[in-house]
């Protein structure tokens, strides 16, 4: 076999491998998000109405988010020291024990306001396990891919987010279909035990992988930082800065697009099913998963920017129609809403994403610089949108400021990729 040949065939190796650790983290985290928009609200906030429950239930979903940047800020600093591959088997580990242990829980009216305590305990482990995989999943990616093709070999990592969601929404669309008793009792708590599985899966392939070559080179020459997340906010901090305003739109409307929309789409004045909601979810989601990757490809083409760009401007556009359509209370007008916002407006931005912010950063400090614009804006954007939305659903009874708020966070994300530099044609080696 040839030395182009081998390369390629490393390159798919872990470009696999990146998918599939992702998709596992990714099910885990975004199963919490349906469970606390259809279930949690009464298991563990039964004292309140349905939709402040869902609200308290949010709540500690967004808890999650918080925790994300000390995920990132410590498996960043280690991952630059250390090794990018030792991380993302620790992260594994946290996430997959969390999800499992979620499945265990009592509730509320077996163990009283003990219940939400551990419940946050949990989305916390959940928060900093996601937080630290992220960085290393996509510089694994990025790193071993050939100049000219980190934009498609660094998709391949955001795919598991998609994957993750349809894999998610499709066990829990499975186990709704079940007597409500039985759903509340038991049902729900199978979808979190399964992760144990899922996680053995992963370990298994990401112990397969070794670590990139330029890494490699830095820790034998011993050129490691001795404080990478202090470098990255001395040298780069207008890069963290444009790299957390860019991540907004995608995070926010993200959610809102997959986890609020169960909440709206199942008020009684529109009518849908938990089930119809995600099978819409479903679809778009399975949609997705081949369009990341297009984009990512285009973005080695056209440049990071003017891919992402579209699709902050696509969000902004469609933040009106999403809602007019899903309040027509039509089935096929519901995935055509849900499957334009993912497959256009966030596929756009997180396709070119994973090689757009590793390319902003050295490679002494880019597990840590990268991390944190993007866990810093998550809890912004990602934990703050369900939450932020269900409010004002809450207060107006209407869906134009949700409207309004995601048009908000697109526009400063345009802001920002506008002002950020163009980085397909960076020399990722310097360090």
């Amino acid at each position: 076999m040839t030395t182009e040949k081998r390369q390629s065939a490393s390159i798919r190796r872990v470009a696999i491998a990146s998918f599939v650790g992702t998709t596992i983290e990714w099910y885990d985290f975004f199963l919490y998000g349906t469970a606390s928009a259809l279930i949690f609200g009464r298991l563990f906030f039964p004292q309140y109405d349905p939709l402040t429950g869902t609200l308290a239930s949010f709540g500690t979903y967004a808890v999650g988010f918080a925790a994300r940047p000390i995920g990132g800020i410590v498996c960043g600093h280690f991952g630059d020291r250390i090794g990018r591959r030792s991380m993302l088997v620790m992260t594994l580990l946290i996430m997959g024990i969390a999800t499992f242990l979620i499945g265990c829980l009592p509730t509320y009216g077996q163990i009283g306001v003990w219940a939400p305590i551990l419940l946050v305990l949990m989305r916390v482990a959940q928060g900093f396990g996601v937080g630290g995989e992220w960085g290393g999943a996509v510089l694994m990616a990025v790193e071993h891919a050939p100049r000219g093709r980190r934009g498609f070999y660094g998709s391949w990592p955001q795919i598991g987010v998609p994957a993750g969601l349809l894999l998610s929404t499709i066990v829990f669309r499975q186990i709704s279909k079940l007597p409500e008793e039985a759903l509340l009792n038991w049902g729900w708590r199978v979808a979190f035990l399964v992760s144990l599985i899922l996680v053995a899966v992963g370990l298994f392939i990401r112990m397969s992988i070794v670590e990139p070559p330029i890494f490699t080179e830095i820790k034998q020459s011993r050129r490691e930082a001795r404080m990478p997340i202090l470098d990255v906010v001395r040298r780069h901090p207008k890069n963290v800065l444009l790299a957390m305003g860019a991540r907004l739109a995608e995070n926010g409307a993200f959610y809102i697009s997959t986890v609020f929309v169960l909440t709206y789409a199942t008020q009684p004045r529109i009518g849908f099913a938990g089930a119809s909601v995600l099978t819409a979810v479903a679809i778009a989601a399975a949609i997705e998963i081949g369009v990341i990757p297009t984009f990512g490809a285009l973005s080695d083409r056209l440049g990071r920017r003017p891919v992402y760009l579209f699709g902050a401007i696509f969000t902004a556009l469609f933040a009106f129609p999403f809602f007019w359509l899903i309040d027509t209370g039509k089935q096929h007008w519901l995935v055509i809403a849900v499957g334009l916002a993912l497959t256009m407006g966030h596929a756009a931005m997180y396709g070119p994403q994973a090689s757009f912010f590793s390319e902003l950063f050295g490679t002494r400090v880019r597990y840590s610089g990268a991390s944190l614009g993007y866990q810093l804006s998550s809890v912004i954007a990602g934990g703050l949108s369900p939450l932020i939305a269900t409010a004002l659903l809450r207060s107006t009874g209407r869906s134009w400021p949700i409207s309004l708020f995601m048009i908000g966070l697109a526009l400063v994300t345009a802001v920002s990729v506008y002002w950020a530099a163009e980085t397909v044609h960076h020399d990722i080696e310097a360090v």
